[in-house]
């Protein structure tokens, strides 16, 4: 079967509180360029703006996006309305508040009086009168500190109906504990993938105790974060690729939704060949002797091999 024939449904669903989306999402961040965050090449606009359309005509009904997400001549808020307004009555937008950056890309980040701000922002942005889910992204500085006075900020935002429902990102099972005792939480954005801590575990399994969506990034990228993914991936990620005839980002995708059914995917991309193969992902199945080898690699194997890559750039 040809990765452009499968859709994001392939693997099922789950809610958002009251909203239904495919297990397999897409992320906006890379649609802006070949490095989202400073002055490097630009991604083609008529192909980003293509690749959201392909997205939407492959399932995918979960976006995942950030008013920060820009470069010096892409936004990717911008890229989405020109690309996917009027929007179809399925399609489930997600963004992200606290980190924010000033026209030249200095980031900063917002005080809880100043969310108000970062919301319009991206409503504006979108073309939209409410946001359907909004992430509060815990600074690294903070994820030992509590968050409840800028999660009641955003309580009340969703209150005042300027978003539908709330999560939080980059956090710890504390924080999860300290946000839902505010307000109802629906989704748990951390990083995640292949090399994962027993922290980041403990927390994955805790959402699906919990009935919610556990979100990762850089599932494909791991250590290399906003830089990527490694030129070079683990030997057993490569080979058990080599097994199935796939990607290794497809294994790496594959690894992550079977950590469970309320796992989702929000893989990104601006090449409408990835596109159609992150989503073809969600129909390969690894064995449990496959789940077993990946799932035993440590971070310090995995972080080995992109600091050499770095290095070698």
């Amino acid at each position: 079967m040809s990765p452009r024939t499968i859709t994001a449904s392939v693997i099922g669903t789950w809610q958002l509180g009251d909203l239904t989306v495919n297990r397999i999402g897409f992320g906006a961040m890379r649609l802006t360029g070949t490095a989202p965050f400073d002055h490097g090449v630009p991604c083609d606009r008529e192909q980003s703006i293509g690749v959201l359309r392909q997205a939407v005509e492959l399932g995918v009904n979960h976006i995942d996006t950030a008013a920060f997400y820009f470069s010096a001549t892409r936004s990717a808020n911008e890229l989405i309305n020109r690309a996917l307004a009027p929007y179809p009555e399925d399609l489930v937008i997600t963004t992200k508040v606290w980190p924010g950056r000033d026209p030249s890309g200095a980031w900063w980040w917002a005080a809880p009086e100043q969310l108000r701000g970062q919301v319009e922002e991206n409503l504006r942005q979108l073309g939209r009168d409410h946001l359907d889910v909004v992430n509060l992204r815990v600074p690294p500085s903070r994820r030992t500190g509590p968050i409840s006075e800028h999660f009641g900020a955003l309580a009340e935002l969703r209150d005042a109906g300027l978003i539908r429902h709330l999560g939080i990102s980059n956090v710890t099972s504390e924080q999860l504990t300290e946000a839902q005792a505010i307000a109802s939480v629906v989704c748990v954005q951390n990083p995640y993938g292949i090399g994962a801590s027993s922290e980041d575990r403990a927390l994955l399994r805790l959402c699906g105790e919990l009935g919610l969506a556990f979100v990762p990034f850089f599932a494909i990228a791991g250590f290399g974060r906003e830089a990527g993914p490694a030129a070079r991936d683990h030997e057993a990620v490569r080979a058990i690729a080599r097994a199935h005839g796939v990607s290794v980002a497809q294994v790496r995708l594959a690894w992550t939704l079977q950590q469970g059914p309320h796992v989702l995917a929000i893989p990104g991309t601006g090449d409408p060949d990835h596109l159609a193969q992150n989503v073809s992902a969600g129909a390969l199945r690894l064995s449990e002797d496959e789940m077993a080898r990946l799932t035993s690699l440590r971070p310090d194997e995995l972080a080995g091999i992109h600091s050499t890559d770095h290095r070698s750039r």
